[in-house]
């Protein structure tokens, strides 16, 4: 091989290598920027377990920059809410999304909460069921915002969809297909799915939401695990986000806690 081939190879390697640089240092850049401006914002939400998982993932991005004063703590004890907080608190109990809305509607009458710029709430993946009442949880659901809507005149509150799981594969859900049954997972999908598509309906282009069900359906090249069943397509959480079919890994998390920072960094002030 010549060196003048030799040159050329050197040279677009070293300006795909510059590149790759500019483009880290602008993300970096923009990060930074968007920390800066959630530490001056009090933040409140209220979770459970995968909530959890997003909370590591946005503490593992905040520790990269020890210098900003932005941090994430836990006021179930109660707590005060002073700015730079990622506050958050587990509402109980899981499988029981009603009771949820009630301790959600509480802990804003909190100290913390009552102080919070922004606010939300996110159900979990076993909040819904095969047999649950979509339509009766998403009008309660309403309501319950609207209300703290009322009360809460200066909160932001954001709107989360549900979290989805994987469904079964492999020949015993290929069986089940065949006998006209739904593979494990697939159904409670479906049910987690109404009351996103509702939610979005709702919410999206009025108040902020984060979509977490479709980052979770959706692969880095933009494709969905979407799964058929009488004649619906249903999301599912793609296999690679997560080690035991419904909470996420390590590099989904901080994926995904990236996407919460942003879309975080980017509401109004209200004053």
């Amino acid at each position: 091989m010549g060196s003048t081939h030799l040159s050329g190879w050197l040279g677009l390697y070293l300006t795909l290598l510059c590149a790759a640089a500019f483009a880290a240092r602008a993300e970096d850049a923009g990060l930074r920027a968007e920390l800066l401006r959630l530490s001056q914002r009090r933040i409140f939400f209220g979770h459970q377990s995968v909530g959890m998982n997003l909370l590591d993932g946005v503490r593992d991005i905040a520790a990269r920059y020890p210098d900003l004063r932005f941090r994430v703590i836990d006021v179930s004890g109660g707590a005060d809410l002073e700015p730079g907080t990622f506050a958050h608190a587990f509402m109980p109990e899981n499988g029981n999304p009603l009771l949820k809305l009630e301790s959600f509607e509480r802990a804003l009458s909190s100290s913390a909460g009552s102080a919070a710029d922004i606010a939300f709430l996110k159900f979990c993946y076993v909040d819904f069921s095969s047999g649950t009442d979509v339509p009766g949880l998403f009008a309660r659901y309403q309501a319950v915002l609207k209300e703290l809507h009322d009360r809460h005149a200066r909160t932001i509150f954001v709107h989360v969809t549900a979290p989805l799981t994987t469904v079964d594969g492999g020949a015993k859900a290929a069986l089940k297909r065949l006998l006209g049954r739904a593979p494990p997972g697939l159904l409670e999908n479906a049910k987690r799915e109404e009351f996103n598509q509702l939610l979005r309906n709702r919410y999206a282009g009025e108040e902020p939401v984060f979509d977490l069900a479709r980052l979770e359906s959706t692969g880095p090249d933009g494709q969905r695990e979407l799964h058929d069943w009488n004649g619906r397509r249903i999301p599912a959480v793609l296999p690679a986000y997560t080690n035991d079919g419904g909470h996420l890994t390590p590099d989904a998390r901080v994926r995904f806690a990236r996407e919460l920072i942003a879309l975080l960094a980017s509401l109004p002030e209200v004053p």
